[in-house]
């Protein structure tokens, strides 16, 4: 019985056959991943423009006010700064001339002093010297 095909071409038939619904399959599954894909897609906009965009919106708004607000600070801060400097710099000048003042004053105050003290040095120092010259001590 070698030359009867029948059995083989059965046997091809059954996988002929096998082999179409194993691509009607895979074409099944592939329409039906296909179809899952744009609802999660559809779902994923949805909740984009539902729930995403009005809370990034939101967000933006309040990074806006954040970046003002710290503009503002940082523009207080360089005003308070330069106040300050200004008014060590007046306070550092003034000093400087009060202590000028200060010690020209003091000097002729003192200059006053010496002058009298040697005045007075010498005074005594003759009057010592006119003493002994006369035989007193």
């Amino acid at each position: 019985m070698p030359g009867d095909l029948s059995t083989t071409n059965m046997l091809l038939a059954i996988m002929a056959v096998v082999s179409a619904l194993e691509a009607l399959v895979v074409l099944a599954v592939g329409v039906a991943g296909w179809r899952a894909y744009k609802r999660v897609m559809d779902l994923a906009d949805d909740l984009e423009q539902r729930h995403i965009a009005p809370v990034r919106m939101q967000v933006d708004a309040i990074l806006a006010d954040v970046k003002d607000v710290t503009a503002r600070v940082k523009d207080e801060t360089d005003r308070v700064d330069y106040a300050i400097r200004t008014t060590i710099d007046r306070v550092d000048d003034t000093a400087d001339r009060v202590r000028l003042q200060v010690r020209q004053k003091t000097s002729r105050v003192l200059g006053f002093i010496f002058g009298v003290r040697s005045m007075i040095e010498e005074m005594l120092q003759s009057r010592h010297h006119s003493a002994s010259a006369t035989g007193r001590t």
